[in-house]
C-alpha cells in the first residue's frame, strides 16, 4: 500500500473525537529526528567548539563525532521504548510508568515552562535577528512583533492538522538539508583554507585538553539536541513497533553525517584559526568563498532552518502536555482533542502562547541557561527506563530491542550524567537555580493531585 493511502486508512481508524490520528510515517519520524535538531547550531557552534580544544581539528572532529555517537545512543534506546510504548507523551510515559508520576510531572512540568517553550521563544527571536540584521532593519518591538508572528503561524498550522505540520516539516527540512549539504559541498570544492594562514595548535597540556573537550563535548551536545522530541509523538506513528527503531538509528546517522560534512566545509573556506575566530562560520565561509552576497543565501537557509525546529518542537511537545492533562495532571482542556482537525488544539495553542510571552518578555534568556542542562537528567531517567521495563515486563512485547544492551543506554546514562555533574561543579549557582525552577512544580503536583482526589471522593 502506498504510503500517503496508508496515513490516510490509519487517520480514518483513529479519527474519532478524544484520541489522535496516527499519521505519521516513517519518513516524517526520520524527519522529525533531523529537522528538530538542526536549528541554528550548526552554524554558530563549530567556531567555539574549535577554540575550547585549542584549535586542534582532530579533536574537535573527535567532539562531533562522539556527539554524535552519544546521541545515537539515546536514540537507540528510545527506539526500543518508543515500540513497546508507543503512546502519545514520550519519554514522559516512560518516566511515568517506571519511577512515578511525580517524577513525571515535573518533566512535563520543566518542558512547557522553560526547555520547550524557551527554545520556541528562543528560535522566534533568533529569526526576528537574522531578519533585521541581514534583510530588512527592525526596531525593538516590530522585531517582538515578527517574533509573535513566527509563532503564530506555527500554532495556527498545528492546530489545523497534524499532516499539514508534518507536511511543512518534511519540506522545510528537506530544504534545509539540501541547502547544507550543497554548501559543504562548495566550500570544500572552492575552498581557500589551504591558503589561509593557520594558526598552530595551543599546547593546553594533558589536563587542559581533557577539560577543553568536556567543555566543547556541552557545546556539541547542545547542538545534537532535539532528536528525543520524536518519541513525544509516538501515539501519532503509523506502525510505530516498526517505524520508530529505524526512523532514529536513520536520523542519528544523518545528523552526524551532516554535521562532519559542515565542519569539514568550513575548514576548507577559514582554515582552524578561521573557523575558531569566528562565532557566524557559516557566514563567514561562505562570503569568504563565495563572496559576501551569497552571505544571503546562508541567512536565508538559516531562517529556514530556524523555523523548521520550532515547528518541530511546537508539534511533538504539544504532545506531552496532552498526555500530562490526560492524566489530570494539568489543566484539563489540554486533553481534548478537535473534533474535526484531530490535534490536541489547547494544547498546541498553550505552548504557543506561553512561548510568545517569553519571547516578548525577553525571559526565556535567563530561564534557558539556569535549566537547559536539567533536561539531561530527564533523559538519563528515560533511558533508565529501558532497564525497569526489562525486570518489569519480561514478557512483554518488544518488536525491537536496543543493540549491545546493556551497554548502550548505561553509556548514554553516564554520559548525561557527566554533562550534569560538569555543571554542577563549574557552575554551581546556576545549577542550583535551575534546581530550584524545577522544583517550583512540587506544589503545583500537589495541587493537581488534591484536585485530582476531591473529584474522585464520592459525595457525602
Amino acid at each position: 500500500m502506498p504510503a500517503r493511502a496508508e496515513r490516510t486508512v490509519a487517520a480514518q481508524v483513529d479519527s474519532h473525537q478524544g484520541r489522535l490520528a496516527r499519521v505519521l510515517g516513517f519518513r516524517d519520524l526520520v524527519v522529525l529526528v533531523i529537522g528538530t535538531v538542526i536549528g541554528s547550531g550548526i552554524f554558530l557552534v563549530p567556531g567555539a567548539v574549535l577554540r575550547q580544544v585549542g584549535n586542534s581539528v582532530p579533536l574537535a572532529t573527535a567532539a562531533w563525532l562522539t556527539g554524535g555517537l552519544l546521541s545515537l545512543l539515546g536514540a537507540l534506546t528510545c527506539g526500543e521504548l518508543s515500540a513497546m510504548k508507543p503512546q502519545a507523551g514520550g519519554l514522559y510515559v516512560y518516566i511515568r510508568d517506571c519511577f512515578g508520576p511525580f517524577l513525571a510531572f515535573l518533566f512535563g512540568w520543566t518542558l512547557f515552562f522553560v526547555i520547550s517553550s524557551g527554545s520556541v521563544a528562543t528560535l522566534a527571536v533568533a529569526f526576528s535577528n537574522y531578519f533585521a540584521g541581514e534583510f530588512v532593519p527592525l526596531n525593538l518591538w516590530m522585531a517582538r512583533l515578527v517574533s509573535v508572528l513566527v509563532i503564530t503561524v506555527i500554532a495556527v498550522v498545528n492546530v489545523l492538522g497534524t499532516r499539514r505540520s508534518a507536511d511543512l516539516q518534511d519540506v522545510t527540512t528537506a530544504v534545509k538539508v539540501a541547502a547544507i549539504v550543497l554548501m559543504a559541498s562548495a566550500l570544500m570544492w572552492l575552498g581557500k583554507g589551504s591558503s589561509v594562514a593557520s594558526a598552530a595548535p595551543h599546547d593546553l597540556g594533558a589536563g587542559g585538553y581533557a577539560s577543553g573537550f568536556g567543555l566543547a563535548m556541552i557545546s556539541v551536545l547542545w547542538a545534537y539536541e532535539g532528536w528525543q522530541y520524536a518519541t513525544f509523538s509516538a501515539g501519532e506513528a503509523i506502525h510505530p513497533q516498526r517505524s520508530f527503531p529505524l526512523a532514529f538509528l536513520v536520523g542519528s546517522a544523518a545528523l552526524i553525517a551532516i554535521y562532519l560534512l559542515a565542519n569539514f566545509g568550513y575548514l576548507a573556506a577559514l582554515g582552524p584559526a578561521g573557523v575558531s575566530a569566528s562565532d557566524r562560520v557559516a557566514a563567514a565561509a561562505v562570503s569568504r568563498v563565495i563572496g559576501p552576497a551569497a552571505a544571503k543565501l546562508v541567512a536565508l537557509t538559516i531562517l529556514l532552518s530556524i523555523f523548521s525546529a520550532a515547528n518541530a518542537i511546537v508539534l511533538t511537545a504539544s504532545r506531552v502536555y496532552y498526555a500530562m492533562a490526560a492524566d489530570r495532571l494539568f489543566f484539563k482542556r489540554l486533553a481534548e482533542v478537535h473534533p474535526r482537525f484531530k490535534t490536541p488544539a489547547f494544547s498546541v495553542l498553550a505552548c504557543a502562547v506561553w512561548s510568545a510571552v517569553l519571547a516578548v518578555t525577553g525571559t526565556f534568556e535567563q530561564l534557558l541557561t539556569y535549566v537547559v542542562f536539567i533536561g539531561w537528567i530527564f533523559y538519563a531517567l528515560a533511558a533508565g527506563t529501558v532497564f525497569v521495563y526489562r525486570k518489569r515486563e519480561p514478557e512483554a512485547q518488544r518488536p525491537y530491542r536496543v543493540p549491545g544492551y546493556p551497554v548502550t543506554p548505561a553509556l548514554f546514562m553516564v554520559a548525561a550524567a557527566g554533562l550534569v555533574v560538569n555543571t554542577v561543579v563549574t557552575q554551581p549557582g546556576r545549577a542550583a537555580a535551575g534546581i530550584a525552577i524545577v522544583l517550583l512544580g512540587a506544589p503545583a503536583y500537589a495541587a493537581w493531585r488534591r484536585k485530582e482526589r476531591l473529584a474522585c471522593r464520592p459525595p457525602v
